[in-house]
């Protein structure tokens, strides 16, 4: 509601500046307003009202194009020269006052908001060339004023509702474009994250594979075949939205195997999951704590290294943790951009939807990952 709020709060000032004009203005009796005419007071109020909050929402833009900044200046002083000549006409639903107040409503449209207002420009001046030629028919042509005001809440419905039927279609146009722009936004950061991870991966596994061929070890083949497998899910999988959950584990079981061929040391890695694997998650999400874990624990150990990585599934939540140890001057080493890769990530896929823990003490550092899968 605060962020609402303070998005919006241009309609806020103009509100208050709103009310500040009509109580001077009433002051100084420059205007009337008959309390018994609650359509034609709302109807005012709302229109007024958007014609002085809709040039601050927009002040960063007309700063920028002082034509049309010009313009609306203009089109204010006018308005306010209709309402004053209205009143001093003392005529009852003054029919320039009507032409006068559609006008600047429409040119208004036709300044914010060109394009929109020229794809519909046809439809609303045929409607209102059939509504006034009906509006002044009655109110003039006729000249029977107990006749018009039989007709009177009709009448100013038809002139004025089409005007705030266009301005709420605009407003939902706009809302429109902007969440299809955020869902593009996302979209292309999302992209942008998986590039990212992927080459982050696989520097790290080449190099491993390097040492191993460097050392002529018999182990090497076994490793390219492992590669093979992570390579073909990365590339073929990784593009999903969704992928099974048992196909991600499975993912994380050639990885821990490709690192357990590749130490000369013994690593105490244990990997426990549930048998209900039946869930579909956003591929990749585990494997940059995994990764994390060999670089930054296993990687700077002589002796005694470990990793246990646990996940469950219940209730249409996965829990995911993984914790391991790591020697002291490691612990102000900083992650890098994988971590922060998967909080973005996460934040696109699973909005409200995902908690991350991370906790470091003694010289054992534990990720945690809950996710809500519905």
């Amino acid at each position: 509601m605060i962020a609402f709020l303070k998005k919006y709060k241009a309609f806020l000032y103009g509100l208050l500046i709103h009310r500040v004009l009509v109580i001077i203005l009433l002051y100084f009796d420059f205007i009337y307003i008959d309390n018994s005419a609650v359509l034609a007071n709302t109807l005012s109020f709302i229109f007024s009202w958007m014609l002085i909050s809709l040039p601050i929402h927009y002040f960063s833009f007309l700063k920028q194009h002082k034509t049309i900044s010009l313009k609306l200046i203009v089109l204010i002083f006018i308005f306010l020269a209709i309402i004053i000549n209205d009143i001093n006409s003392k005529i009852a639903d003054n029919p320039l006052t009507f032409a006068g107040l559609i006008s600047i409503g429409l040119y208004f449209f036709s300044i914010i908001a060109p394009s929109y207002f020229k794809k519909y420009a046809l439809i609303i001046i045929g409607f209102y060339i059939l509504a006034f030629g009906y509006f002044y028919y009655i109110r003039v042509y006729i000249d029977d004023v107990n006749r018009y005001l039989q007709q009177e809440k009709e009448i100013k419905i038809i002139l004025t509702v089409p005007f705030f039927v266009l301005l709420l279609m605009w407003f939902y146009q706009q809302w429109k474009w902007l969440k299809t722009l955020e869902a593009k936004k996302s979209k292309a950061e999302l992209s942008l994250l998986k590039s990212q991870i992927n080459p982050h991966f696989f520097f790290n596994t080449l190099n491993n594979l390097y040492g191993l061929i460097i050392e002529k070890s018999d182990d090497a083949p076994n490793v390219v075949l492992k590669l093979s497998d992570i390579m073909r899910y990365t590339i073929y999988m990784g593009k999903e939205d969704l992928v099974p959950l048992k196909d991600e584990i499975e993912y994380l079981k050639n990885y821990i195997e490709l690192h357990k061929i590749r130490y000369q040391k013994t690593v105490d890695i244990v990997f426990n999951h549930s048998q209900d694997t039946d869930y579909q998650i956003a591929p990749l999400l585990f494997i940059i704590p995994l990764e994390n874990a060999f670089k930054h624990g296993v990687e700077s150990l002589t002796e005694d290294a470990f990793i246990h990585i646990n996940m469950r599934s219940m209730n249409d939540i996965i829990h995911f943790d993984i914790e391991n140890n790591f020697e002291e001057r490691e612990a102000n080493t900083t992650v890098g951009i994988g971590i922060d890769n998967l909080k973005q990530r996460l934040k696109l896929l699973y909005p409200n939807k995902h908690q991350i823990q991370i906790e470091v003490k003694d010289d054992i550092y534990k990720f945690t990952l809950k996710i809500e899968t519905v």
